[in-house]
């Protein structure tokens, strides 16, 4: 199984989208936990790192720093 890669400040898709009906996220902290921040309504939701590299769907924007 290939590996995702993401970095903070990163915009990702996820395989499901938000109620709102946006499907990019932003990724605002990395650790065992990341908290993702929806770009459409603003809710963030922290989900631990196994389960977000299973939902996650492809990387929209790579941070530029």
């Amino acid at each position: 199984m290939e590996e995702k890669e993401f970095a903070i400040n990163d915009v990702v898709e996820m395989k499901k989208p938000h109620p709102c009906g946006t499907n990019r996220w932003k990724i605002i902290r990395l650790g065992m936990d990341i908290r993702i921040k929806c770009e459409g309504c603003g809710h963030s939701v922290m989900l631990p790192r196994r389960e977000f590299t299973r939902k996650m769907k492809k990387r929209l924007e790579k941070d530029e720093q």
